[in-house]
């Protein structure tokens, strides 16, 4: 899952209508989930399992593989803002936090005790005041990243040196397209096979990756807009809906509309 913005901090409402796993999702940047309705839990290979109610927040670390359930209250749906900061804003605040046992694992603040409804808050309405100069712009958006810090979260810093996100990172750029190990490979400067070995310091193959990245970005897509299911289905590299819907009900147990819609 991951959103781009030409800001170094982009924002954007998620909403589900039915409760449902989703197993194994890369986190290319930090991200914040500010949970508004209903409930999270995530599987944590290092913090283990935790589970967010209305008004938590989540905070993801780039690089991070979890899984996830969201969980609609009854009779309503799953509501969540969710805020990515880039490598360069991290760096800016946690540089000398740097963890030489690399990441630090997803975190839960809760709402009780800090009320980071008040940091989203400040997210929003600095993205929304397009009078503000430049230079006060950025030293806002920093200010919720010194308050993570003052409540005592660590953010490891992590460039996108893996394979995995150099390669994730080339589809996002259009998952549209027809993508080729070969061609890849050649994007990397290397020939196939030695694509291939690098690759698979990553656990997954070409094929895999490829079609994980499409079908996360649907599944993003299907969370924070309301462009139609077919069109979703194109923009992501499917042939066709049905081969979109068949592959993301296998991936996630559940189909595409379920995402919107609640199923009875």
């Amino acid at each position: 899952m991951r959103e781009t913005s030409p800001d170094p901090v982009s924002i954007l409402t998620i909403t589900q209508a039915t409760a449902a796993t989703f197993s194994e999702l890369f986190i290319g940047l930090t991200f914040l989930c500010f949970i508004q309705s209903g409930s999270k839990r995530v599987a944590c290979p290092i913090n283990g399992e935790m589970i967010g109610q209305e008004g938590d927040l989540f905070i993801f670390p780039p690089g991070a593989m979890v899984t996830l359930e969201n969980r609609p209250l009854l009779n309503a749906t799953y509501r969540a803002e969710g805020v990515y900061f880039t490598h360069g804003m991290i760096e800016k605040v946690f540089a000398d936090q740097r963890q030489p046992s690399g990441s630090s694992g997803v975190q839960l603040v809760r709402a009780g005790p800090h009320q980071p409804s008040e940091i989203l808050s400040l997210i929003k309405n600095t993205l929304a005041d397009e009078a503000l100069p430049l230079a006060i712009r950025q030293h806002r958006l920093l200010e919720p990243l010194i308050w993570l810090r003052h409540q005592g979260i660590v953010l490891s810093i992590q460039e996108d040196e893996q394979p995995l996100s150099k390669v994730r990172n080339l589809i996002e750029t259009d998952p549209s397209l027809p993508w080729k190990a070969a061609d890849v490979a050649g994007h990397f400067a290397m020939s196939e096979p030695t694509f291939r070995r690098w690759l698979a310091k990553s656990g997954s193959g070409f094929s895999k990756i490829l079609q994980n990245t499409r079908l996360e970005k649907g599944l993003t897509l299907l969370q924070t807009t309301k462009i139609p299911v077919s069109q979703i289905a194109m923009d992501c590299g499917f042939t066709t809906p049905s081969h979109f819907s068949d592959s993301f009900r296998r991936r996630f147990g559940i189909k595409p509309k379920a995402v919107r819609s609640a199923e009875n």
